[in-house]
């Protein structure tokens, strides 16, 4: 079982996984800490972009020789097979850690897994850990992987002016691999961010075939979409595909009757977050 060093420690992973979001399709965001024989924190990393180092082999390389009998605590299970890096369950074992969590199994684990091989070389592994908290991260990266289509969110406002409705996208671009814009048109969310042979951002209007549409975003590599604006015309072409609402309502008075525009969150999603910041309410909401 895990303890409460190492779960400070999970938190701290998954926190740090975060920074990848946006960048490192088709890779997955994942967060590494190292701890030491001791129990304290000597090393931590991140994945950034495909073929940069993954999360483990940063957060090793922070560590150094530290890593020797210590802890590592990653987000996903550390994959079995060479690509454009070494295998990282390899770099785990050459750095001689003795135990290994993980909070989320990799379903693109090729042979018997990353965890098996560890178990294999005489390290402990704990899997599941935090699994659920791993998933606000982790989770729109296994919804594509599930679905073979990117996750897709839709962000806009009710009662809200364009000053704050053009800020509030621009804060959540850069979590998310394409944007489409109020006039159909696709960019990245972080402009150059998965490197140039990673990825194909779509050039011209989506069109107005949702089956084309979806193609060409799932062809481009993304993993994750947003689509900005209340005025989005292609929230109409995918309206039925959206996974994800994040809608910013204006505060209103304590009475108040309610408008036709008032109804923010429509049915078939399931709140997930609400939290009020400055005059606005931000509602998260889920597809059911």
């Amino acid at each position: 079982m895990a303890t409460p060093n190492e779960l400070t420690a999970m938190r701290r992973a998954i926190a740090i996984s975060a920074q990848g979001l946006g960048t490192t399709s088709p890779n997955p965001p994942v967060g590494c800490v190292i701890l030491d024989r001791d129990g304290v924190p000597v090393g931590e990393g991140y994945h950034l972009r495909k073929g940069d180092h993954h999360a483990e082999v940063n957060a090793l390389t922070a560590a150094g020789e530290r890593a020797e009998g210590g802890t590592a605590v990653v987000t996903l299970e550390p994959c079995n097979h060479h690509g454009r890096t070494p295998p990282c369950r390899q770099a785990l074992i050459d750095a001689k850690v003795s135990r290994v969590l993980m909070a989320v199994m990799d379903p693109t684990s090729r042979g018997e897994g990353g965890a098996v091989v560890l178990e294999q070389a005489g390290i402990e592994v704990e899997r599941g850990v935090l699994e659920q908290e791993a998933l606000l991260v982790l989770g729109p990266w296994l919804h594509s992987l599930r679905t073979g289509r990117p996750h897709i969110t839709w962000a806009y406002t009710v009662g809200v002016d364009e000053d704050h409705e053009d800020q509030a996208v621009k804060e959540l671009r850069r979590t998310h691999d394409l944007v489409i814009r109020r006039d159909g048109t696709v960019e990245e969310g972080v402009p150059g961010g998965h490197g140039e042979d990673a990825f194909r951002v779509p050039t011209g209007p989506l069109g107005d075939d949702p089956a084309k549409a979806l193609h060409t975003l799932t062809e481009a590599g993304a993993r994750t979409v947003l689509m900005e604006g209340s005025s989005n015309e292609v929230a109409h072409l995918l309206g039925g595909l959206v996974d994800r609402l994040i809608v910013d309502l204006s505060r209103i008075l304590p009475s108040s009757v309610p408008t036709p525009a008032s109804a923010s969150i429509p049915s078939g999603f399931r709140m997930m977050d609400a939290t009020a910041f400055g005059p606005y309410v931000r509602l998260t909401a889920s597809k059911q």
